[in-house]
Order: structure tokens, then sequence, then C-alpha cells
């Protein structure tokens, strides 16, 4: 169990967050149309799993507008934002910021991802939503870098992930 803050008050995260060298574990969420999107369809690609509350957030928003711009640079990988947003609103959003650069996936029907990457809000108002963090994997769902951001209204830190995929 991980302890981050939300405007500085303590908030308990459930789960267990990967470590660097662990296998990522399998997931499925939804994707946009409503189907099933699993980590196995992202089979070969390196992949950025930037994790976090809701889209209508300003944070959460300005994650997802960062590593769309970086990602048109990242060969071999796929960004894959990830929140509780149902995938219209998803869809809503990155249309209306014209961001193409990304897939989003919600967690509508994949609350056991919250558990498996141990970012599972257990108290607080925003309890049953993601804490912010950063999963990197490689081709092969080998965990490059993480990071649990310690204080939910902050960015993580995008050189870091993005460094690991050099």
């Amino acid at each position: 169990m991980s302890q981050v803050t939300l405007k500085g008050n303590p908030i308990k995260i459930d789960g267990h967050f990967p470590a660097v060298g662990d296998k990522a574990p399998a997931f499925s969420l939804v994707a946009k149309d409503l189907s099933d999107a699993t980590l196995a369809n992202f089979s070969g690609k390196r992949k950025v799993l930037n994790i976090f509350p809701s889209v209508d957030t300003p944070t959460c928003a300005m994650s997802v507008r960062h590593f769309n711009e970086a990602a048109s640079a990242l060969n071999n990988t796929v960004v894959l934002c990830i929140s509780a947003d149902l995938p219209f609103a998803q869809a809503r959003f990155c249309g209306a910021e014209g961001l193409s650069n990304v897939v989003t996936l919600s967690t509508m029907r994949g609350h056991d991802f919250l558990k498996h990457y141990g970012v599972a809000i257990a108290s607080s108002p925003l309890a049953g939503l993601a804490a912010r963090a950063v999963v990197v994997l490689d081709e092969h769902d080998k965990v490059l870098h993480t990071e649990m951001v310690s204080e939910i209204a902050q960015e993580p830190n995008y050189d870091a992930a993005l460094a690991a995929l050099r």
C-alpha cells in the first residue's frame, strides 16, 4: 500500500505498484469504441502508461497533452492514457484538443487494473479512481521506469519517463 497526498492531505493507495524489472501485469480496459483493450493488444511495442484520475482536471489534461506531443517523436512506442473517464468523455477531450498520438483507455470495466498496478485510491473523495502514475514498459512488457506521483495535483516527471525509452 502506498500513500500519496492530494493538496497535502494523505490518501491511501491499494495494490502492488510494479517495480523496475518486473513483468507488467496483464490488463483489460475499455477502448474508445467500447471494445476490450488488453496489454497483449500492444504486443511488440514499447508502452508509456500515463495513469491519472480524470481528464476533466487541469493536471490530468496537461499530462495527456504533454505525452501526446512527445509521442510523435517516439519510435515503436504507444502512449496509453488510462483513467476512470468514460470512453465518450476521453474521445471528446482528445477530439476537442486535436490529440491523436495517444490511446485513451477507461477503467470502466477494468477495475482490477487499479489494484494490479497499485494505483487504486482507497480513501478520500477520489476513492475508486486511479492515483497519478507513469509506468514505462519495453516491447516485452518488462517495466523500465515507474513513478507514483507523491502529490496527485502535480504533474509526473516527463523527462524521466521518456529517458527510459532512449
